[in-house]
């Protein structure tokens, strides 16, 4: 019983030196890594959006319980139990989950006010949703970046349609095939991260946005926050761990020059290396589902011409149909569930996935102005 009363995210207004508030936010759950649950997103949101509207507050702080995580994914447990007992079949619960997560998400892409992420230790999945968008993420020694949708037959969602796209060449798609762990230094050379911070110093990087004479002007207010972390990052360079992906970013920029999918992971294969982070990469690759690596090739192309709230309708339709597709389940119920890692995927290649199969998936299940996210441009207002 105790373990339900305690708050899924803390909240603090801190008053700095002129009166203005800076609020900070704290995923609370450090035993299961800050994985971000339905009970998260559903406080979090309505106070995002109260402090959004609060002109006290300067900024906004988002921090993960404990050293280990800021976010770890999305609590996907209670997802895969709604699968298991309706198999098959449109899940109202998983449209939920989703639904407001991706608000969530997108409320923190189109926040007008500065919104700093600490992304200390591991930082996966939905823990990357929360992270993306934010306008100063700070990244340390132990961050541990990825999306390893594809070891759970579901797909880099989160936003992921957009922000992969952003990357340097060839990097999205790699990332998104492989579910490769990053470091500090790739977060920035991607565009995933801002400013590389001990995090010992935490405590004392806050201590100084104190006493900073924070205005009502919210562009005054980014470029103050950002002059305090820049400051800040000057005496941590020397703890910045050297960049896996700039190794290999030569072999990485050909990957879109492939002719198909097919191409592409065979491209990966062949890439030249033994260092143990791209021979892992390999691994995961050929452990991913099939049909993930579908639609994160395709996902890859149609995201180049959305919108950021076009890109949440997208991903929020793929998710409910994954969900009822079973291969979501199923990865689940290897990884994490019997821990097996003997999933059975429903086709043995990607070569062997029927045309019909992706192109169901990416069928919206909702008719015309009926979608949840309708109503998702209107929150930049």
């Amino acid at each position: 019983m105790l373990e339900h009363s305690v708050a899924p995210v803390l909240y603090q207004e801190l008053t700095a030196v002129n009166g203005k508030k800076i609020a900070v936010a704290t995923l609370n759950s450090e035993k299961s890594l800050n994985a971000l649950s339905l009970p998260m997103v559903e406080s979090l949101l309505p106070q995002m959006l109260q402090w959004k509207a609060d002109p006290q507050v300067a900024l906004v702080v988002l921090q993960g319980a404990g050293d280990k995580a800021f976010c770890a994914g999305g609590d996907i447990r209670d997802l895969y139990q709604a699968m298991k007992d309706q198999p098959g079949i449109y899940q109202p619960y998983v449209e939920d989950f989703f639904t407001k997560e991706y608000r969530l998400d997108y409320l923190i892409h189109t926040f007008d006010k500065p919104v700093l992420v600490w992304g200390n230790g591991i930082v996966m999945g939905g823990g990357l949703g929360l992270m993306a968008g934010a306008s100063h993420r700070v990244v340390t020694a132990s961050s541990r970046i990825a999306m390893p949708e594809m070891a759970i037959g579901l797909y880099p969602d989160v936003g992921a349609s957009w922000f992969l796209n952003r990357m340097p060449a060839g990097c999205g798609l790699f990332l998104g095939l492989t579910g490769a762990s990053i470091n500090a230094a790739d977060a920035r050379f991607i565009g995933l991260a801002d400013v590389f911070i001990c995090h010992e110093q935490k405590a004392e990087l806050l201590d100084k946005l104190l006493t900073v004479n924070w205005g009502n002007t919210v562009a005054l207010n980014h470029q103050k926050l950002s002059d305090v972390l820049r400051a800040q990052e000057e005496g941590c360079r020397t703890q910045m761990p050297l960049s896996q992906i700039r190794l290999h970013q030569d072999a990485i920029s050909r990957l879109p020059g492939q002719a198909d999918l097919a191409g592409v992971m065979a491209a990966i294969d062949a890439m030249q290396g033994e260092d143990k982070w791209l021979l892992k990469a390999k691994d995961s690759l050929r452990y991913g589902s099939p049909i993930t690596a579908h639609i994160v090739y395709r996902l890859l192309q149609l995201g180049q011409s959305l919108i950021l709230a076009d890109s949440f309708r997208l991903e929020l339709g793929l998710s409910v149909q994954c969900a009822k597709l079973g291969e979501f389940q199923e990865g689940v119920r290897a990884l994490l569930i019997d821990k097996d890692l003997q999933p059975k995927w429903q086709y043995p290649n990607v070569s062997a996935v029927p045309q019909a199969v992706i192109d169901e998936l990416f069928r919206s299940p909702w008719s015309a102005g009926q979608h949840p996210l309708q109503d998702l441009g209107k929150l930049e207002n």
